[in-house]
């Protein structure tokens, strides 16, 4: 029997977690909720789906909801669907603050409810690739950075775009951040929208990671040294480039077959509440990733 599944925000990413929910086999949309009854109405419409105008309406109808709402709310609507019994996927960030997220994983694992976090990049087809190449990290360098979109004000850059790198770097390296040094500004919002950041890991390892979304032109790239091997990934076409440092000039490309990473994420997320598995990308890794960017915040505003 398919999973009865309610989109909470038909928002930018709202919209495309009904579009695929309305795809998956083993999903069914049941609902979509926004807060803009016609705008519930418009996507709930597209997929035969029903429209809900709040959240709380729609929770006796459904297994499990995505919520894909104002991070300021991630908190209230998770927090409230958990304590209903429902199976969570919140996107990225998990919540405004650690204490909130700390709570969401208590309630969850109280409860044993799955608690997922939108970080989709876990599951670019590139990512997938580089994990498997990767044996002990010493230096990472990530650049993530838009042309200005009008979207995504009520968060920093940091929480908004820098938060998936330091998710998969935090993956990567596995170990806990010894120290943060970090700058940013804003220009176009009252938020900041440039920030660079230099992490130190007690292993040794070090990080370098620079996000803007007032750029002139859009690059996704992660840069991995370790001992005998260079790797680098562009996350917008999935491929991997690894070298030898001492051969720069001869490179092998990985191009692993292309597959839709919240696609892939959504699928996992049914697959987790199926066999009650932790999944990849669970409330402690995404508190873990929410953790070292407020750390990065703070160090910007000291400076």
């Amino acid at each position: 029997m398919a999973l009865r599944v309610a989109v909470v925000g038909a928002g930018y990413l709202g919209q495309h977690h009904a579009r695929i929910y309305s795809e998956l086999q083993d999903a069914e949309l049941a609902g979509v909720v926004d807060t803009d009854e016609k705008r519930a109405q418009e996507v709930a419409g597209k997929y035969a789906s029903r429209a809900y105008r709040n959240y709380q309406d729609s929770l006796n109808d459904v297994d499990a909801l995505s919520i894909a709402v104002p991070t300021s709310q991630h908190f209230e609507v998770a927090l409230d669907c958990i304590r209903a019994g429902k199976d969570v996927l919140v996107e990225k960030p998990i919540t405004t603050t650690v204490s909130e997220a700390d709570e969401l994983i208590s309630e969850a694992a109280k409860r044993d409810r799955i608690l997922q976090v939108g970080h989709l990049e876990r599951y670019n087809p590139g990512v997938v690739a580089l994990t498997r190449m990767i044996e002990e990290p010493r230096f990472l360098e990530a650049v993530r950075v838009s042309p200005f979109l009008n979207r995504c004000f009520d968060v920093d850059v940091t929480l908004d775009l820098m938060i998936h790198d330091i998710d998969i770097i935090l993956g990567l390296v596995r170990s806990p951040v010894k120290s943060i040094s970090a700058f940013g500004f804003s220009l176009v919002t009252e938020k900041i929208d440039e920030a660079r950041a230099w992490l130190e890991f007690e292993n040794g390892a070090v990080a370098s990671l620079t996000a803007s979304r007032i750029a002139g032109e859009k690059q996704r790239m992660l840069k991995v040294f370790q001992k005998n091997a260079y790797m680098e990934l562009d996350y917008q076409t999935s491929t991997v480039e690894l070298r030898s440092p001492t051969e720069p000039g001869d490179a092998e490309i990985v191009r692993p077959e292309y597959r839709e990473p919240l696609k892939e994420e959504l699928k996992d997320f049914i697959r987790c509440i199926g066999t009650r598995e932790r999944p990849k990308v669970s409330g402690i890794e995404g508190r873990n990733a929410l953790s070292v960017v407020l750390e990065i915040n703070s160090v910007m505003e000291r400076h």
